[in-house]
């Protein structure tokens, strides 16, 4: 309670200065200084406004899940080649981002297509605060732009898929050793002999849900069971919560990102320069800057959103 008690106070304060300036400007005797105590008092005005949305923000019941670190998957999704380099343009879009904010970037798994896009790419994120951060990034995220490879100069239309997970804890999901199956076979990709001759890659399975968790980045066989038994476990708990959101849907459905995900929730436009996030209906034109890991713009007015629909339900 100690930051919502602090916020209280922030109001307290903010409310004692609005009141003061108000009460000299009604004593003020000359315009200028009428104006100059008018323009304060809208300044202090403003003041109150963002700390007491501030204080809102602080006694919505949060999501246990915010303070976690994050796995995140980006699939390449319809467009072939264009949406595997597009995968690869919004993993460096949040690496860079995750380097704004101090964060640890961990790779754990990745298909590239040899051109310099990702078929699929799984990395974790750890640093205070991650997933609430990125919670809403989950979704279809639409690119249009003319390919390098396109000499008619036609603008195609290609997607790629975010997923965000919580990493969680051993204690958080029971994986019974019964309920894995778990194979190894020779990495592929770059690497030279070693990819070629030791059985260093991964795949679990876990048998009741049928989830499978392939790593090969790591040349020890144990680093790369360690990371899919990670990405399984994330899996699971998130399949967990979504099975809990199915349930109870109108409550939990903006805090867990179920359903939206199928849907276009954000689309890049090169020949504009602009970036829109469907769901808010906020366009930035700075996509320059995004790409290179400027979205807290975006993240933001997400968060402000999906905020507001929660204290709406409170009240």
């Amino acid at each position: 309670m100690e930051e919502v008690v602090q916020k209280i106070r922030e109001v307290r304060q903010a409310e004692s200065d609005l009141a003061a300036a108000r009460s000299m400007l009604s004593e003020a005797r000359d315009e200028t200084e009428r104006d100059w105590l008018r323009a304060e008092a809208e300044r202090e005005a403003q003041r109150l406004a963002k700390l007491q949305a501030e204080l809102k923000r602080l006694i919505i019941r949060r999501d246990p899940r915010d303070e976690k670190n994050v796995i995140m998957e980006i699939r390449a999704g319809a467009g072939g080649d264009e949406a595997a380099l597009f995968a690869a343009d919004l993993y460096r879009m949040y690496g860079r981002f995750a380097e704004r904010q101090g964060w640890r970037i961990e790779m754990m798994s990745a298909n590239e297509t040899g051109i310099g896009g990702f078929k699929e790419v799984v990395f974790g994120i750890q640093g205070r605060g991650a997933y609430s951060r990125l919670k809403y990034e989950s979704g279809v995220h639409r690119v249009q732009r003319v390919p390098e490879t396109e000499a008619a100069g036609r603008i195609h239309t290609s997607t790629a898929t975010v997923a965000v997970l919580p990493e969680v804890d051993e204690v958080d999901v029971e994986i019974r050793p019964e309920d894995l199956q778990i194979d190894t076979y020779r990495s592929g990709g770059a690497g030279g002999q070693h990819v070629n001759k030791t059985e260093s890659a991964v795949r679990v399975t876990h048998l009741p849900t049928g989830i499978v968790v392939s790593c090969q980045d790591e040349r020890s066989q144990h680093k790369n069971r360690d990371r899919a038994m990670k990405i399984l476990r994330a899996k699971l708990y998130d399949l967990a919560i979504e099975q809990q959101a199915a349930e109870q849907a109108a409550e939990r459905r903006a805090q867990v990102g179920t359903g939206e995900r199928s849907e276009k929730i954000r689309t890049y436009n090169f020949p504009q320069g602009r970036v829109t996030d469907h769901r808010i209906g906020l366009s930035l034109y700075k996509l320059d800057l995004i790409l290179d890991g400027d979205i807290d713009e975006l993240i933001d007015g997400l968060l402000s959103h999906f905020e507001a629909e929660a204290l709406a339900k409170t009240e």
